[in-house]
């Protein structure tokens, strides 16, 4: 294990969707930041702005990206970039993160969207394109780019390297950072058939860069049987087994910011916010320990 230190109180925060928006800017809750889409304010103007505005006298903004497909040896969306620079230009969020994979693909003239996020062939080819667009956007918003692990439903096959193999290169490579998903890390170890998810999700962090990882998120997913396919669908409170995974990313990682998710089956805007205060009850055991 890595010496790390717990000492500092990081930040904390949740997805802000539609539904909170009146309970969440109508006064602060005890939270650091709120993340938004970035997708949904790309328009000019308008009540979508506004909504920014409100939220930033709360709270920090954290700016996750949905479509831009770092992956995509189609390449990204000019008019994306162009959107994201201004939005962050605007608003100074403290961190702008996407997803590890590609969504846009070529057929003759026309590009096509693929709708989903979809696993990258760990090999040199994907890890130059991935490479080559995340430059792109870092130029674009002038810092570095928060790249996270994405679940998968299918292995496709195609890799030299294991996934932390890969973020070590990519991190080497590209000068962008790392979010790490927990949720996604026990789907895929449910959908591959592991016994030990847990066992799983330890090793997988214990592997990366440790010092590249910028955030942190926590989900929750539908439950389903053995042999069944598990769906990221941010439609749950966090597990029991994902918060012991949590307190293990904190004591290898450090206090990096913490981001809960819940994005389907919306509960109370309160029931959202224990769920942070949860993760801040960990934080504060772990300096405990430590102290």
């Amino acid at each position: 294990m890595a010496n790390v230190d717990l000492s500092t109180k990081p930040p904390v925060g949740v997805g802000l969707r539609h539904p909170h928006y009146e309970a969440a800017l109508s006064r602060a809750a005890d939270i650091d930041f709120v993340e938004v889409h970035t997708e949904n304010f790309f328009g000019e103007g308008g009540a979508s702005l506004a909504v920014l505005e409100q939220a930033r006298e709360h709270y920090e903004l954290s700016f996750h990206c949905t479509a831009l497909g770092l992956g995509s040896a189609a390449g990204i969306s000019t008019q994306a970039v162009t959107r994201l620079a201004q939005l962050v230009a605007r608003f100074n969020p403290m961190l702008v993160s996407d997803h590890l994979c590609f969504c846009w693909v070529q057929q003759g003239d026309t590009r096509i969207h693929a709708g989903d996020l979809l696993p990258l062939p760990r090999n040199a080819e994907a890890l130059a394109v991935l490479t080559d667009n995340i430059d792109r956007v870092q130029q674009a918003i002038g810092r570095p780019l928060v790249v996270e692990n994405i679940s998968t439903y299918i292995d496709q096959g195609g890799h030299q390297w294991s996934e932390p193999e890969f973020l070590h290169r990519l991190v080497e490579r590209a000068g962008c950072q790392l979010l790490v998903d927990i949720n996604n890390l026990l789907v895929n170890a449910h959908n591959a058939g592991l016994s030990a998810a847990e066992d799983y999700a330890r090793a997988w962090l214990d592997a990366i860069p440790q010092d590249a990882v910028a955030e942190i998120h926590l989900a929750g997913y539908t439950p389903v049987a053995p042999g069944q396919l598990a769906v990221d669908d941010h439609a749950a409170p966090v597990s029991d087994q994902a918060w012991r995974i949590y307190a293990h990313a904190l004591q290898r990682l450090g206090n990096v910011p913490t981001l809960v998710e819940w994005d389907n089956d919306l509960p109370d805007w309160s029931v959202l916010l224990a769920e942070a205060t949860r993760a801040r009850d960990i934080q504060r055991a772990l300096q405990a320990e430590e102290a």
